[in-house]
């Protein structure tokens, strides 16, 4: 990306909603822009974990307002990012699809690992560069992300069920503050989180840093009474002091402490407590409050994916395909003949939408044997299973989804798949893997410098069609029958795919 170019991280949040507009400045990212609206969302799941129409509609609206700043941006220039809310509610699809109309860009709903890596990225841009070991805590509204790394690199990410909005409608029901309450809000914050002891705690780390809102908010009020020469200093015993005056405002809508918004104060009470817990559990005497989060490291991210050699996503398939052992060879000669045939098919997209489909089919196809480390028979499905089921750093949920469509699909019937027929993007990235698969079966380079790909302009449906040299199939007589099989297997889709010799 160019110097002034302009981008923007949209973080939906459980509680907040934030948009970051920045500018890139000599490979540094500058603030342009910042929009903060307390949507409060996490408060609208229900028992059967589904967001309330007015809590879908508060978020609707919020991103309505932020659409207005984003009207002249591009897709290339925009990333958003939904996290633990839209994790769990049921019915996300439903208010992602109207969202995504509304923003004018795509939203990626991001794992809790995926959401500790981004804000360790964001963290880091923005301190100083150090050797030390950091451990850095985001409480946010239903999670909790916990992070241990050095310099740009995150080691130890791990996120859990607990937040500021979640423990204050649990803990203090309508807004009643108590030592009790207080005390059982702690210790369940604690048996969620106790596992952090053994990965988080103060052997691995040599300065603590605190983010984003809960933190943020507490750094406010400690300095505003002050507790603190600066914002940025926390120490456990002004925790237990904040935590006292709450308990004597009795309830939320008391509390009268500068520095703690009216927006913050329904949600101050769990978030504390949640905080409390982690510097007893980690034995964190001081931690510094930091300015970097979420949006910031999508934005960071965002410059990342624009180079293949920086793209984090290329790093976690390989450590995919090494930890299940995959056959590398086999997996590299599938991708190189997948692309080939890919290349001559996948015309009339944008440069980056068709980098994207070309990256996708290379990483399905290292894939696409991941499964067999379960079982050879139906090792599709187990590989399709594991891609929908794993923590990928760099991935969004949606895009591990799509690769593992497309390594279940790699073989067997299509039918599957019946919906996923419907992207024609998708039918030719499909097809691609799938010819790919059979033409190098043999576990050797496939003879295909004679193969072609095209669209079918005689078919009546939406069909291609593969054209090989004179006598091919006579030469390759058991991939000749593979294609024959999988003719017939397009014939029950709406797509159609035919054999021609030239």
């Amino acid at each position: 990306m160019q110097t002034g170019q302009r981008l923007a991280a949209v973080d939906m949040g459980s509680n907040s909603f934030r948009l970051e507009i920045a500018k890139l400045e000599l490979g540094q990212l500058q603030r342009m822009e910042y929009h903060k609206e307390t949507v409060r969302q996490g408060a609208g799941l229900d028992a059967d974990r589904r967001l309330s129409q007015d809590a879908m509609q508060r978020g609707w609206n919020c991103l309505a307002r932020f659409a207005e700043r984003l009207s002249s941006f591009e897709t290339s220039q925009v990333r958003a990012v939904a996290t633990q809310t839209l994790r769990e509610a049921r019915n996300r699809d439903e208010f992602i699809g109207r969202a995504q109309d509304i923003l004018g860009f795509p939203i990626d709903v991001i794992s809790g690992r995926e959401e500790a890596r981004l804000i360790y990225q964001g963290v880091a841009h923005l301190l100083p560069q150090s050797d030390e070991r950091r451990l850095v805590l985001d409480i946010g509204g239903r999670s909790t992300e916990l992070i241990i790394g050095s310099g740009y690199t995150p080691h130890t990410m791990e996120s859990y069920r607990v937040g500021s909005v979640a423990w204050s409608m649990r803990y203090f029901p309508d807004g009643q503050l108590s030592t009790k309450n207080f005390e059982r809000a702690e210790i369940a914050a604690k048996a969620v989180m106790d596992e952090a002891i053994t990965t988080h705690g103060p052997t691995h780390w040599d300065v603590v840093y605190g983010c984003s809102g809960t933190v943020g908010a507490i750094a406010d009020a400690l300095l505003a009474a002050g507790r603190v020469p600066a914002r940025h200093i926390v120490t456990r015993d002004n925790l237990h002091w904040l935590r006292d005056k709450l308990i004597k405002a009795r309830r939320t809508d008391a509390i009268r402490l500068e520095g703690i918004k009216e927006d913050r104060q329904p949600v101050i009470a769990g978030g504390l407590a949640v905080l409390c817990a982690l510097t007893d559990l980690l034995d964190i005497d001081q931690l510094q409050y930091a300015y970097g989060a979420l949006r910031h490291g999508a934005l960071y991210d965002m410059l990342d994916r624009a180079h293949h050699d920086t793209d984090v996503r290329a790093a976690a398939i390989e450590s995919l395909a090494l930890r299940f052992q995959i056959d590398q060879p086999q997996a590299a000669r599938v991708a190189r003949t997948a692309l080939r045939l890919f290349s001559q098919i996948g015309t009339g997209l944008k440069k980056k939408q068709r980098h994207e489909a070309e990256r996708q089919i290379e990483w399905a196809a290292r894939l696409h044997e991941i499964g067999v480390r379960i079982s050879h028979a139906d090792h599709h499905k187990h590989g399709a299973y594991i891609l929908d089921n794993t923590d990928a750093s760099g991935f969004a949920l949606h895009e591990l989804h799509h690769l593992s469509r497309l390594v279940l699909g790699h073989r067997g019937k299509l039918r599957k798949l019946e919906t996923a027929l419907d992207d024609p993007l998708f039918v030719q990235q499909l097809l691609a893997l799938r010819l790919a698969v059979i033409l190098c079966h043999a576990r050797q380079d496939p003879d295909d410098a004679h193969l072609t790909l095209r669209s079918d302009k005689n078919a009546s449906d939406q069909g291609l069609v593969l054209s090989f040299r004179k006598n091919w199939d006579h030469d390759w007589p058991q991939s000749a029958h593979l294609l024959r099989e999988e003719v017939l297997a397009w014939q029950r889709t709406p797509w159609s795919l035919r054999l021609r010799a030239c």
